[in-house]
């Protein structure tokens, strides 16, 4: 059987921040290198600012004043937080957020226990945990500034299962919009579902898997 489901926040009850293609054409550049001024190599762990920012050991601020002189380095004018942030923001759908919200308390009902797995900033907390009743959906959150390690470290995915006394890997699934971040998931022995742009998708695939446990 399946005991536990571990969910990504930002990507999956929200919309992607991976996916700024309108933004990025804004200022003259493609999505992917937009994504590697401000985010540096995400797959990677080093000494990024967002990579720092996420573990806790740096601020918002020094994270986007970096991405801002990196993109000026690259000859890209006019990023700024706003925009930034905006263009994330214009990625969130209602619908999506609701489908995710009503898996979650089904998965509850079923007595299936759950928990996030995010990578975030200390900056963002009081917001992002407004969006939907975090304390009442789940019994933990593995929040990656608060506890110093961010995915896709394996570290970080074995403290989540040792929160909810997972024994066993392979009676879990971990649901991401980033594949790096599923990838190393499964190599610990998780069931990792890929969530794009349509979440049903993803949330279809979690059934299936339940259902065959």
């Amino acid at each position: 059987m399946i005991q536990a489901v571990f969910w990504d926040f930002g990507g999956v009850f929200t919309g992607s921040p991976f996916h700024l293609d309108d933004y990025a054409r804004s200022l003259g550049t493609t999505n992917e290198r937009l994504l590697e001024h401000v985010f540096g190599r995400y797959e990677a762990d080093g000494d990024h600012p967002w990579h720092r920012l996420e573990r806790g050991e740096g601020t918002l601020a020094e994270a986007l004043e970096a991405a801002d002189e990196s993109c000026r380095a690259d000859g890209i004018e006019g990023f700024s937080s706003e925009g930034f942030f905006k263009a994330m923001s214009g990625t969130s759908s209602d619908e999506r957020r609701d489908l995710a919200v009503s898996k979650v308390r089904e998965l509850n009902e079923a007595g299936i226990r759950q928990a996030i797995i995010t990578n975030n900033a200390k900056e963002f907390g009081d917001m992002w945990r407004q969006l939907i009743p975090v304390d009442e959906l789940f019994e933990a959150v593995i929040d990656s500034s608060a506890v110093g390690l961010r995915k896709p470290d394996p570290r970080i995915y074995r403290l989540a299962l040792e929160q909810l006394e997972v024994s066993m890997p392979e009676t879990s699934v971990f649901l991401d919009d980033f594949e790096p971040n599923v990838a190393a998931a499964s190599q610990l022995g998780m069931h990792g579902i890929l969530v794009e742009h349509d979440i049903s998708a993803a949330l279809a695939e979690l059934d299936e898997f339940i259902a065959s446990k």
